[in-house]
């Protein structure tokens, strides 16, 4: 991290335990040399045990990204961030609509046919990622499932808790494979209207569809970060976390943008 991104994490970071008397003692290594090793994994897709040696030692880091999987600290700290985002976009911290689709990716050796499966649109035999997003394309949800699970299963279980973190949100755009009886459901149980952005028959090529880009351009986002090209967790709980922490390098580095340039500052303020 350059010090203008560390000036904007250092203050979004959770507190650890030990600092408020809660049990524990101090880590041995400072929170930003962990950050930026897990960061380096997450960005270059590099094995465990291939952490460069500026970094501190692979189970020290693998150590600490456990940690933080385990008891939401890297939820925590990317939710920190979303809301600071949409905050220098000048929206609230709590989204009021959302848009869902999912991305089927192959699976490496290393995953388990328990969590893995085939999805047979997709000709894909892997790991599927459901993700709800904002209108900005910021990460409000994330679900890796085997790739054969269907979105509105998946879209099923993800709804109710999307809605307990976000209460505000009564709106959300879907594709056609959510069509059907999960509209209904939607609306009269979750009161949560759900509008399919279909791609007309007559369009050839590539189309931007009203809404559904926004999520479309997020997983585009997220291929950009070489650990995500296949999964190569062997638990879905961490393909969820690496989703986070690369969600998170792409708003810190945004927030360290904004603070760089006196431009956007002020414009801001006007």
């Amino acid at each position: 991290m350059t010090e203008a991104e560390w000036a904007v994490v250092r203050d979004l970071l959770p507190v650890p335990e030990w600092l408020e008397g809660r049990g524990g003692q101090p880590e041995a290594y400072c929170h930003r040399q962990m950050i930026d090793a897990v960061r380096y994994l997450v960005d270059n897709g590099i094995k465990w045990r291939a952490m460069p040696a500026d970094f501190p030692p692979w189970d020290r880091v693998y150590a600490f990204f456990r940690r933080w999987r385990e008891r939401g600290l890297v939820a925590e700290f990317h939710d920190r961030l979303r809301s600071r985002v949409r905050h220098s976009e000048g929206r609230d911290a709590e989204p009021t609509a959302a848009i869902i689709d999912s991305q089927s990716v192959k699976a490496d050796a290393v995953v388990g046919a328990d969590s893995r499966g085939f999805d047979a649109g997709k000709q894909i035999n892997g790991r599927k990622r459901h993700v709800i997003v904002d209108c900005l394309g910021l990460l409000l949800m994330v679900l890796v499932t085997p790739a054969n699970v269907t979105d509105r299963d998946a879209a099923c279980g993800m709804l109710p808790h999307l809605l307990a973190r976000h209460r505000r949100i009564r709106l959300a755009w879907v594709d056609g494979g959510y069509a059907g009886r999960l509209v209904d459901w939607s609306r009269t149980t979750l009161r949560l209207a759900l509008v399919v952005v279909r791609r007309s028959d007559d369009a050839q090529g590539f189309t931007v569809l009203p809404r559904r880009w926004c999520v479309e351009r997020t997983l585009s986002w997220l291929m950009r970060t070489r650990r995500l090209a296949r999964d190569y967790e062997a638990l879905p709980a961490s393909s969820e976390a690496v989703v986070q922490w690369s969600m998170a390098m792409l708003m810190s580095r945004r927030l360290a943008r904004r603070r760089a340039d006196p431009l956007t500052e002020s414009g801001a303020a006007g």
